[in-house]
């Protein structure tokens, strides 16, 4: 048996932090206009980042190190630094980009736990700010490789890339960014990616009139080198004619010589080209568009999902998914309110419904290949019950999540719940008797609203166990095989 007291060590801490007689470390934030003191020992054991600092900064004559950081604010070091001593993190009135900005400093310090908690909360409860601000969170992460599930966010760009090309700071991309934008398969057509470098590269030449007739022959030798990155990404053989004619012509000059020849000789016969250009962008397989923010599943889960269904020994890849996953439900959109689901649902067979459980990395979820009903109506029967032996429920991979688990069907005949219609404003979707205990049946999942002490609603999922997750999201997407 082990006692925890980590609040009582967690206060004590924080005194010590507060304590101003025995520190050994002063830390320069904010161009050192503010200054912080704290312990090596702490300091070292808590963050990597520091116990590098220290180890290469020399004490003064009082044996004091000083660390100094210009790119952390006084105010998002002061959280920062309660963190490290009393694990606490106060994120009352504070506003969404504060959080991102918190995220971005927990990173350089090398928190790894705070961190990827910042990165969750911003997905979970942040959708329609990362939509908003799309433009500046592609920027500011292009060249980390720390925030894989904001990564995952980003990956909307290739499938939404007007997220970027019509935000009102577009033009202030920096090239490397609009360089690794060109180079995904933007699911948009060819002649708008080329009327937006065009866009971007002329308002890097301020000195350029705006009337493309009135540009020299210099005003293109001036312009062309902007876009030299940029140029060899376009997919120019996406173009129709007339819109190399309307679009391209006119800037021939910025092109390279044999470039130009091969477009004109593929608008005339189609002949093959002698010019290294790329290729048609890919079709990418694609989630179901979400309102406010990202998909709960990621295409890799798509693929996985795909391969239960079928009964696959082996996942599919995600170039090779078999099937559409169409929105039907987003709690973000469409709310968390169970009659919603039976509105919403109800005739609608082959359903995935997949549900975030609120403060963690968990992603559980049942698929029905049957047809959810909300016609029943009984105070005694209270529904129907349905049977099947190819429903599932399973837990995805995800952050810390580090496998998926799969859970098929054990008693058939009690499969899914159809709820009684006087039930509907209570009870959402079921899988499997939460009533029956027994190794035959630890198959169940439902989505409820369960009342708390205040006689307010929280939407939660229930599992076999008979416990009680509460969930920030959940969505019900139908599975449609593609042609």
């Amino acid at each position: 048996m082990s006692l925890k007291f980590f609040d009582k060590l967690s206060q004590n801490f924080i005194e010590l932090l507060n304590d101003k007689d025995d520190y050994n470390v002063i830390i320069e934030v904010q161009n050192k206009e503010k200054s912080f003191t704290a312990h090596s020992n702490i300091l070292k054991y808590r963050s990597p980042y520091f116990r590098k600092e220290l180890e290469n900064i020399q004490p003064n004559e009082n044996n004091v190190k000083t660390i100094f950081n210009s790119n952390v604010s006084a105010q998002i070091f002061e959280i920062i630094l309660k963190y490290i001593y009393g694990g606490i993190v106060n994120l009352e009135n504070v506003e969404t980009r504060f959080i991102f900005d918190l995220m971005l400093a927990a990173n350089e310090f090398e928190l790894k736990e705070l961190t990827n908690k910042l990165e969750t909360l911003l997905i979970d409860t942040e959708a329609s700010w990362l939509k908003t601000h799309f433009s500046h969170i592609y920027r500011t992460l292009i060249d980390k490789n720390d925030f894989k599930k904001l990564e995952n966010c980003n990956d909307i760009i290739a499938k939404h890339p007007d997220l970027i090309f019509d935000s009102s700071d577009f033009t202030s991309l920096p090239e490397s960014a609009l360089v690794s934008l060109l180079k995904r398969d933007l699911q948009t057509e060819e002649a708008k990616i080329w009327d937006y470098v065009i866009k971007w590269g002329i308002a890097q030449n301020p000195n350029l009139s705006t009337n493309l007739e009135e540009w020299s022959k210099d005003d293109f030798l001036t312009f062309k080198p902007t876009l030299q990155q940029c140029l060899p990404l376009i997919r120019y053989f996406n173009f129709s004619n007339t819109e190399i004619v309307d679009k391209v012509s006119p800037y021939k000059m910025i092109l390279d010589k044999q470039l130009w020849e091969d477009i004109i000789q593929f608008m005339d016969s189609d002949q093959p080209e002698k010019s290294n250009i790329l290729k048609m962008r890919s079709f990418l397989a694609r989630l179901p568009e979400e309102p406010k923010g990202v998909s709960l599943i990621s295409e890799e889960h798509a693929a996985e999902i795909s391969s239960w269904i079928d009964r696959k020994t082996t996942n599919y890849s995600t170039a090779n998914i078999p099937y559409k996953f169409e929105l039907i439900l987003s709690g973000t959109k469409d709310g968390l309110a169970p009659q919603t689901f039976w509105n919403k649902c109800h005739g609608h067979n082959h359903t995935l419904i997949v549900a975030k459980v609120k403060g963690t990395d968990e992603i559980l979820g049942g698929y029905n290949p049957l047809a959810w009903d909300n016609t029943y109506f009984g105070y005694f029967s209270d529904g129907k019950w349905m049977e099947t032996k190819d429903s599932f429920l399973f837990s995805l991979k995800n952050g810390s999540i580090k496998n998926s688990i799969l859970s098929r069907v054990k008693k058939p005949e009690r499969a899914i719940w159809n709820e009684s219609k006087i039930y509907h404003d209570k009870n959402g979707p079921r899988f499997g008797d939460f009533y029956l205990r027994s190794d035959e049946n630890d198959f169940s999942l439902g989505i409820d609203n369960c009342s708390n002490t205040n006689d307010r609603y929280e939407k939660r999922i229930r599992s076999s166990s008979n416990n009680y997750f509460s969930i920030v999201n959940y969505e019900v997407f139908k599975i449609v095989k593609k042609s």
